[in-house]
C-alpha cells in the first residue's frame, strides 16, 4: 500500500535544485532592478498634492494630460477615481506653493484648455516627512511580521520549517518589488497593504503544506524525507490549486474592472498569490529538505514514566 502511494505521488523535489537556481535568478534579477530603476513611489511616500475634480460629461484623460503637460505640470498623474467623470490629478511637492492656490491653478488650467465644465471635489496635501515616516513604518511592519512568522513556526513546527518559510516569504516580497521596479508601476499604501496580503496568503499556504509534512512523517513508515515531502506535496495539491484559482479569478476581476486606482493593489496581488504558491513548494520545502529535516526532528520523544522499569520486572 505504501509503495503504491509513492508510486502515485507527484515528483516535485526531483526538480527542486533547477526550481531554486531559477528562484535564485529572479532575486538576483530583482536587486538589479531595484538598485538601477529604483522604485516609481507614489505621492503616499514622496510627498505632494492630491485634487480631485469632477466633470459634467465623461473626462478625456489624455486631453488633461495633454494640457497638464503643456502647461507646466509634466509630472501630473491623471487617474479616474470611481468613474468617468470623476478625475484625481497627483502632482509631486512643489517648494513654496499654497496648496489652494495650486487647486484653482491646475482647475483654471484644464478648463481653459480643455474648453468643458468642472468643479473642485477635493484637495489634500501630503508633506515628504509624512511620506518618510510612511516608508519607515511600513517597513517595519513588513519586518515584524517576518520575525513573528520565524517565531511562531518555529515553535508551532521545527526551526528548519521555519527558516523556508520566512525564506519563501522574502523570496515573494522582493520578486513583487522587482516586478514594481521593472515594469516602473506607481508604489503607493495600496501596494503596500497588497505586499502584506500576499505574506498573509503564501504563509497560510506553507503552513499548510508544513503540517502535512509533519503529519506524513509521522505516519509514513516507508521512504526518505524527499519521497515524504513529495506525498505531502501531493496531497495538498488539490486544495492549493483550487484556492489560487478562485483568489485569482476575483483578482483578475479587480485588475481588469477595478480601475485605475486599485490596478496596482490588484497587480501586487496577482504576482504575489502566483509566486506564492510557488514558493510554497519549491522554497520552503526545498530549504527545509537542504538544512536535512528527517522523521526524527518532527516524531515527538516518548517520555519513560518513573518506575516503568520496576513495574516491568514485577511477576
Amino acid at each position: 500500500m505504501q509503495i503504491l502511494q509513492l508510486k502515485e505521488t507527484v515528483t516535485f523535489m526531483r526538480y527542486r535544485k533547477p526550481a531554486m537556481i531559477f528562484s535564485l535568478l529572479l532575486m538576483l534579477a530583482s536587486i538589479f532592478s531595484l538598485y538601477t530603476n529604483k522604485l516609481s513611489l507614489g505621492l503616499d511616500f514622496t510627498g505632494g498634492t492630491l485634487i480631485e475634480v469632477g466633470f459634467k460629461e465623461p473626462a478625456n484623460l489624455n486631453k488633461v494630460r495633454e494640457v497638464l503637460d503643456n502647461n507646466g505640470y509634466s509630472d501630473a498623474v491623471v487617474q479616474f477615481y470611481g468613474s468617468s467623470r470623476d478625475v484625481v490629478i497627483r502632482l509631486a511637492e512643489r517648494q513654496g506653493a499654497k496648496v489652494e492656490l495650486l487647486g484653482n491653478e491646475v482647475l483654471s488650467t484644464i478648463k481653459e484648455g480643455t474648453g468643458v465644465e468642472l468643479d473642485m471635489r477635493r484637495i489634500e496635501f501630503v508633506g515628504g516627512s509624512v511620506g518618510d515616516e510612511l516608508a519607515e513604518q511600513g517597513g517595519l511592519a513588513m519586518l515584524t511580521a517576518l520575525i513573528c512568522i520565524l517565531v511562531y513556526v518555529a515553535f508551532r513546527f521545527e526551526w528548519r520549517f521555519a527558516l523556508g518559510s520566512v525564506i519563501a516569504l522574502f523570496h515573494d516580497v522582493l520578486l513583487t518589488l522587482g516586478l514594481f521596479s521593472f515594469l516602473k508601476i506607481e508604489f503607493d499604501l495600496t501596494v503596500l497593504a497588497a505586499i502584506l496580503a500576499v505574506i498573509g496568503y503564501s504563509l497560510n499556504d506553507t503552513i499548510v503544506v508544513s503540517d502535512r509534512i509533519r503529519e506524513n512523517f509521522r505516519k509514513v513508515r516507508e521512504g526518505s524525507a524527499s519521497e515524504i515531502i513529495d506525498i505531502s506535496l501531493t496531497q495538498t495539491l488539490s486544495r492549493t490549486f483550487i484556492t489560487s484559482i478562485t483568489t485569482l479569478l476575483v483578482l483578475a476581476a479587480l485588475f481588469f474592472r477595478g480601475g485605475e486606482l486599485i490596478h496596482g493593489f490588484a497587480t501586487a496581488l496577482l504576482f504575489g498569490v502566483f509566486v506564492g504558491t510557488y514558493s510554497s513548494i519549491y522554497v520552503a520545502s526545498s530549504v527545509a529538505l537542504g538544512l536535512g529535516i528527517s522523521k526524527e526532528d518532527l516524531i515527538p520523544e516518548v517520555i519513560e514514566k518513573e518506575g516503568a522499569d520496576q513495574e516491568q520486572m514485577m511477576p
